[in-house]
């Protein structure tokens, strides 16, 4: 039950369950249009919550780096999402309980991600609606 709530809630912070943004309304969380992500190298700046659903398909190996979601359908991205949590909740949600190989994965592919989307002009600081 708390992965599909999980799930619902980060669709919802994406815009799923909204009626699509006006072209002045900046507030809307531009990583999916139309119900279709836009994948990795779209979004916003990729540290949001399907962006980093991303970085974990590629962190476990369900998705090759070279795939970045783009035109996945909400079905897709969620089907990720329970593969992603899936494997999550074996190292109880913590990057430190990867193995060693997993924590320098991580970490190279995270710190490489924060640099992005740094440079995008995303605050560490600020919330995940922020």
């Amino acid at each position: 039950m708390l992965k599909a709530c999980n799930i619902v809630s980060a669709l919802d912070r994406a815009g799923a369950f909204q009626a699509p943004a006006s072209s002045t309304d900046d507030t809307q969380d531009e990583s999916m249009k139309d119900n279709i992500y836009v994948g990795f190298s779209n979004d916003k700046h990729g540290m949001t919550q399907l962006g980093r659903i991303v970085l974990d398909g590629w962190l476990f190996g369900f998705i090759p780096e070279s795939e970045d979601c783009a035109g996945w359908a909400f079905g897709r991205m969620q089907m990720l999402m329970d593969k992603v949590q899936e494997e999550w909740d074996k190292y109880g949600n913590l990057p430190s309980r990867l193995p060693d190989e997993l924590r320098q994965r991580h970490a190279e592919l995270y710190t490489k991600a924060m640099e992005l989307a740094k440079s995008k002009g995303w605050d560490p600081e600020l919330g995940d609606d922020d």
